[in-house]
């Protein structure tokens, strides 16, 4: 059972702002195929049930392959990903596991994801990676319970 019964209630507001941010993003020029896999990763790294159900449904709703929702959590071995897609993830775990490096996001990885990404896009990743990681710890915290509807 969730810690909090009447969270989106209680800070609506503040929920309401970052609502208007997933909008900006599922907005944006970065492909939404692509913001959905990097939200499931970093939920999996988070250990965000609540999210990885949330994600995982919503990338296959969108028509995201089994193979590739499968494996995601191992997207380094896998065949199912594009070189974009491997920076983009691999931005996103370094970025989410930040305190496991002094130098924060390492340059080789920033590189590769400069290689393939724009500054606009690599603006939108930067604030999915933090958005996600957000929505992680707000649900973490509280132990939403996984399959009980929208943030």
């Amino acid at each position: 059972m969730a810690r909090m019964q009447h969270l989106r209630r209680d800070v609506a507001d503040g929920l309401k702002a970052m609502y208007a941010l997933e909008t900006f993003l599922d907005g944006s020029e970065v492909p939404k195929g692509l913001l959905d896999l990097l939200r499931l990763r970093v939920s999996q790294l988070n250990g965000c049930s609540y999210c990885v159900d949330m994600h995982s449904r919503d990338a296959k709703k969108a028509g995201e392959t089994d193979e590739r929702l499968f494996a995601v959590a191992a997207w380094r071995e896998s065949p199912h990903f594009t070189d974009a897609e491997r920076a983009a993830l691999g931005l996103a775990e370094a970025a989410t596991r930040i305190s496991d490096n002094p130098h924060g996001v390492p340059d080789d990885v920033w590189e590769q994801a400069r290689e393939h990404f724009d500054e606009p896009a690599l603006g939108v990743l930067t604030l999915a990676i933090a958005a996600i990681n957000a929505w992680n710890r707000i649900n973490v915290i509280n132990r939403t319970v996984a399959g009980g509807g929208a943030h």
